[in-house]
């Protein structure tokens, strides 16, 4: 009986880890690498709730002549430590300049974005290998405090009720709640 409630806890206290254990240094952006087939034209940074975040990169012209497409898909993770999805975007495409935007919800701590490369031949190539390019926000939450231009000591300047963790809380709370009424209702079933 312990089981059925300790699985679901230890479930619970495993996606409660951060989101921003890989993320790099708090607050860094990360960048292409010069070995990259594209640079980029120009990205807003930092990233600001609710307001428009664009990225414009240019693709080589070696990779644009040998017929080598591009997708850009990006990541939103916010402050509670959870993150979207992956999105593959639709890219405004200008010969070789590709541009997207999007714009980040309340209390997110950075846009993950990465490109997947796609050569004449359809050999796919993602870059970064294995991690994502980041362009962190003007409030964020990272490694227990708080940083950014909008950040103050206990969360973000224009900041709602929001506080990070808190969901996750509840949630743990509400599970061990129920976790006891059904080990109560088995033990009055006996």
């Amino acid at each position: 009986m312990r089981n059925r409630v300790l699985v679901p806890l230890l479930m619970m206290l495993i996606m409660t880890i951060p989101t921003s254990i890989g993320a790099g240094e708090g607050g860094v952006d990360t960048n292409p690498d010069e070995d990259d087939p594209f640079t980029v034209v120009s990205r807003d940074t930092p990233s600001v709730d609710k307001e428009v975040w664009s990225l414009s990169i240019e693709m080589t012209e070696e990779a644009y002549n040998n017929g080598t497409t591009f997708e850009i898909i990006t990541q939103i993770c916010t402050n509670d430590g959870i993150c979207d999805p992956p999105v593959t975007m639709d890219a405004e495409v200008d010969e070789r300049i590709h541009s997207i935007s999007l714009t980040p919800p309340n209390d997110h701590t950075y846009v993950n974005w990465r490109v997947k490369a796609t050569d004449s031949e359809g050999n796919k190539t993602s870059y970064p290998h294995g991690d994502w390019f980041k362009t962190w926000s003007s409030c964020y939450y990272n490694e227990g405090a708080w940083g950014g231009a909008d950040s103050l000591s206990d969360g973000c300047a224009d900041e709602g009720e929001s506080t990070p963790g808190f969901s996750i809380m509840a949630t743990l709370a509400a599970l061990s709640i129920a976790g006891v009424i059904i080990t109560r209702r088995e033990s009055y079933q006996k």
